[in-house]
């Protein structure tokens, strides 16, 4: 963009005048029939004037238009400024006769002029650019307004994703022109600083020390040498910075010297060279004599403003010649000092308005006396020359055919600059590994000089500082490729993360999108929000987010664990299937006659039946099979055989059940978490969760549309201090215990491989890949993306990877013990209910044993009259005597016949039971000192043991060893 001065050819003729800016006046006269047209004197040198005559020329030549019709032009000069001599000038060509008058460039003289054509009903037309917005009755512009100029940059600095923007501008015209860069509101991550370029060195170097790369360049013309000048000498001039000038004759400057240093240069043009109609016209015009070769310049092509005054020319006379068709031509009759208005000049400027041709400078089309359908070419320097890249138009605004141009700088000597960030196994510094492969102290250095230098065939050091998969797969691409490149930290040692309410980015992210560098080589995960502002190569990596935990320090010992086999319900159940079969067996039993026998068989019409189911007998019975023991009750009614049968059955499948149950339980040690899966983590509350700060998988849980993740993401929300700065920070939370560590699955089983304190909770929660971040429209992308899938396919990752995660030697070595199929031995902790059951058991049975000694006592104390204490007394010294059988203390006859035998019968004789009959073996033989005897006692016979009493039945006391 320029000075509107310095768009407008009659500014250019002025500074041909010795010592004095001049602005020129142009009247145009026509005349028929040979009529003479007045015109000023030629300014020799301008290519503006030039081009003014060299288009009069070729419309007297043309028969085609204005047949009839001669131009004649007169030239008059104005100084800068002056309106009141300016204003006598146009007046005194509107008095001979002018139809149009062109110019001046000055705006406040123009504006003057503008004034008088509007009074006088001529038309005006100008070629400068007109900060002014308001409609004018009799004025039309071919210039671009600001809006344009404005709308063409905005539209370059979106695409190029600027957010901090240098721009330079000259006089306060350029400055007001340019603030349509940040109207209505510039976007609010885009940055705009405004320097006055005064001294471009200085500039320069300021900017410089802001760290900012990107520049629009808004100076005159005739300085625009001076300041390429100052950007070789201060070395501004390599890939890192764009340089956008505001002007539409970037071609008419020699810029050799930024050929072959890859320097960004861009910039728009109105006159399309490359046009075959332009191209004839310049071809043409290069052949009039004798002014033709100065109208081109150096480079062959025609400046902005002479295209401009051609196109003006040829826009009158198109409605000169619409003009002629409705009317006969004659020249004005007006006067400045009349007042009066052309009577032809509203028809005149009317059809002017109306013109719809192709120019120099592209479609000529008029509305409200502005130009439209303008279309500007984007230029940019490569290595051979300038090149069009693309197009803007108002309809469809900016269109970039090749966007490539914009970031290719060739692979011969490039040294590209790269940012990383230290994460393991990715990027790491060899002084921090530790012996044996296992935890490293990766803490990131803030501090340190991040001008790590390395390459291919490069003479630097970096493998004695840095080692990790990122380092190999770098020097991999960078041999494959061919390039250099600069290795440094970013500097905040984040990957980078769009601030919500800034709408600005941190990290890597940004490192690439302020150009600070041109590779991002780190594990950073490709997602839609970094996507959108900067590009990523194919992935070298698939990953997803998982859960880390910490491993339990083993399953708590439970002293009763081998009732874990069957569930608390199904021992109830047993309990009850117990008691409800006992009392089964014993109503069957009961209702069976075949249970009833006759304890005395051999006694006729004894009339006594006895049952061997009682109620302590079925209870007996049935605990004794369920335990698998042996018993002397044997059912012999099909109805009790088959309540046992089913028992039985029921208690095979039960033992078998639970012996299988118990093995599994016990033998094979299981690692219960708290959590299980993402819905447990979420769930609860005891235990915190976070991720990495400023990272992708915060972003995911962010920008998540799922419930259960918005849920977690507003839990992580509330409670800042769950994020962390590092990988190696949250592996260190998880150590200490109840925390939970979101992150990226890479990074999570090389963590887990190393330390088996750790553990993988659940799955995957998505599935993403790392990719290699470049700036938008870098060639780098594709190239890279191509040899990182040659890579993949040649297995070169996967070995990477089997290098940095799964290398012998690095792996933590984890408990083997159940490798052999062998199983744990079970320790007191495992069992140890068991015994407790048997201590209780056997404490209980004892106190059992008490009472019934005590009961016994207490009833043989009754029937010998003696008082309890010597009964008891008497029983214990018998009992503690450890012989077989022994003498037991005779007792008084004298209450022997109150004691009865259980064997007693009524009458007819004594029934001694055979030691067939016997339940138990028949007792051996009496000892000296015990009778068998026989008594009756009003008729019943009872069978007795002498010296034992009455009728109590034989006991283990009876019996002596001597």
């Amino acid at each position: 963009m320029r000075n509107p001065e310095t768009f407008d050819p009659l500014r250019v003729l002025s500074a041909a005048v010795p010592k004095g800016l001049r602005q020129w006046e142009q009247g145009l006269y026509q005349q028929q029939q040979g009529r003479r047209a007045l015109f000023t004197e030629e300014l020799k040198g301008s290519s503006a004037e030039l081009a003014f005559k060299y288009a009069v020329m070729r419309i007297n030549k043309d028969r085609n238009l204005l047949p009839n019709v001669t131009f004649q032009y007169d030239i008059q000069y104005v100084p800068r400024g002056n309106s009141f001599r300016a204003a006598k000038m146009a007046c005194h060509l509107i008095k001979e006769g002018a139809a149009t008058i062109f110019g001046p460039s000055d705006p406040v003289v123009g504006g003057h002029i503008q004034s008088l054509a509007d009074s006088l009903d001529i038309p005006h037309i100008e070629s400068r650019l007109d900060l002014e917005t308001d409609v004018k009755d009799f004025s039309i512009n071919l210039h671009p307004d600001s809006q344009v100029m404005g709308n063409s940059l905005k539209d370059l600095v979106s695409y190029l994703n600027w957010t901090k923007i240098a721009v330079l501008y000259q006089d306060d015209i350029s400055l007001i022109n340019l603030q349509e860069l940040v109207r209505p509101f510039p976007p609010k991550n885009v940055e705009y600083q405004f320097r006055r370029a005064e001294n471009f060195t200085a500039t320069l170097l300021d900017i410089r020390s802001r760290g900012i790369y990107s520049m629009i360049v808004d100076v005159r013309p005739e300085n625009l040498t001076a300041f390429l000048r100052a950007i070789l000498q201060i070395q501004l001039n390599d890939y890192k910075y764009h340089y956008h000038f505001a002007t539409y004759d970037i071609e008419a400057f020699n810029l050799e010297d930024f050929q072959y240093n890859f320097v960004n240069i861009t910039a728009f043009r109105m006159v399309d060279s490359d046009n075959e109609t332009v191209r004839a016209i310049l071809n043409d015009m290069e052949k009039f004599t004798p002014y033709g070769q100065n109208i081109l310049n150096k480079t062959n092509v025609i400046t902005t403003e002479a295209a401009l005054t051609f196109d003006a020319v040829y826009a009158f006379a198109h409605g000169m010649n619409d003009l002629s068709r409705a009317t006969q031509l004659r020249p004005s009759n007006v006067s400045c000092e009349e007042g009066l208005s052309w009577s032809e000049g509203t028809s005149l400027f009317n059809l002017i308005s109306m013109v719809d041709y192709h120019g120099l400078t592209g479609k000529i089309r008029f509305n409200e006396g502005n130009r439209t359908s303008l279309k500007l070419d984007l230029l940019k320097l490569r290595q051979d020359r300038l090149v069009k890249v693309g197009e803007w138009t108002s309809h469809k605004r900016l269109n970039i055919i090749n966007h490539g141009a914009f970031h290719d700088f060739g692979t011969t000597n490039i040294t590209l600059r790269v940012t990383t960030i230290e994460s393991v196994p990715f990027m790491m510094p060899k002084k921090q590994k530790a012996a044996g492969g296992h935890q490293l102290d990766t803490s990131s250095d803030k501090g340190k000089d991040p001008g790590i230098t390395g390459g291919f065939n490069r003479t630097g050091n970096i493998h004695e500082d840095y080692e990790g998969y990122i380092m190999d797969l770098l020097n991999k691409l960078a041999e494959k490729l061919g390039f250099h490149y600069d290795l440094y930290l970013v500097p905040d040692n984040k990957f980078g993360v769009e601030n919500t309410t800034t709408l600005e980015w941190n990290g890597m992210v940004r490192e690439i999108i302020e150009k600070n560098a041109d590779l991002a080589v780190a594990p950073m995960t490709i997602n839609f929000a970094r996507e959108s502002v900067i590009d990523f190569t194919k992935p070298f990596m698939n990953l997803g987010i998982q859960i880390l935990f910490k491993l339990p320090s083993g399953m708590p010992v439970r002293l009763f664990s081998f009732m874990s086999p069957l569930d608390t319900y199904i021992w109830m159940y047993v309990l009850c299937a117990y008691v409800l079969v006992s009392c089964t067996m014993f109503l069957v039993a009961r209702f069976s006659p075949y249970e009833w026998k006759d304890p005395h068989p051999c006694v006729k019409e004894s009339g006594l039946m006895e049952n061997q189911f009682s109620l302590g007998n079925s209870f007996w019975f049935t605990i004794v099979t369920l335990m698998h023991q042996g018993c002397d009750l044997n059912p012999k009614a099909t109805s009790t055989r088959m309540v046992g049968t089913i028992w039985w059955f029921f208690t095979l499948i039960l033992i078998s059940s639970y012996t299988a149950n118990l093995a599994a339980f016990l033998t094979v040690e299981r690692m219960i978490t708290p959590i299980e899966s993402v819905e447990d983590l979420a769930e609860q509350s005891k235990i915190a969760y976070g991720t990495l700060d400023s990272g992708s998988t915060m972003t995911f849980f962010r920008d998540s549309k799922l419930e259960l993740y918005r849920k977690m993401w507003r839990y992580m929300k509330n409670r800042p201090s769950v994020f962390v700065s590092t990988y190696e920070e949250g592996v260190e939370r998880v150590l200490q215990g109840n925390y939970a560590f979101l992150m990226e699955s890479t990074m999570l089983d090389y963590k887990v491989q190393r330390d088996c304190n750790l553990t993988a909770i659940g799955t995957l929660l998505d599935n993403k890949g790392y990719g290699i971040g470049t700036p938008i429209g870098s060639p780098w992308r594709d190239k890279l993306s191509l040899a990182i899938l040659d890579l993949q396919e040649k297995g070169v990752t996967q070995e990477l990877y089997n290098k940095w995660w799964k290398a012998p030697g690095l792996t933590c070595s984890r408990d083997e013990k159940n490798k052999e199929g062998k199983a744990n031995a079970l320790g007191i902790g495992n069992i140890g209910g068991v015994f407790v059951v048997l201590l209780v058991g056997l404490a209980f049975a004892i106190l059992i044993a008490i009472f019934e000694f005590i009961w016994n006592a207490r009833n043989n104390s009754q029937v010998d009259r003696q008082s309890l204490c010597t009964e008891m007394a008497n029983e214990l010294r018998f009992a503690v005597r450890c012989g077989a059988s022994r003498q037991r203390p005779a007792f008084d006859n004298s209450h022997s016949s109150k004691r009865r035998c259980s064997k007693c019968l009524k009458s007819g004789g004594t029934f001694v039971p055979s030691a067939l009959d016997l339940p138990f073996p028949p007792p051996p033989p009496f000892p000296s000192g015990i009778h068998h005897h026989h008594h009756r006692e009003n008729g019943p016979i009872c069978v007795g043991i002498g010296g034992m009493g009455g009728g109590r039945p034989p006991s283990p006391y009876d019996y002596d060893d001597t």
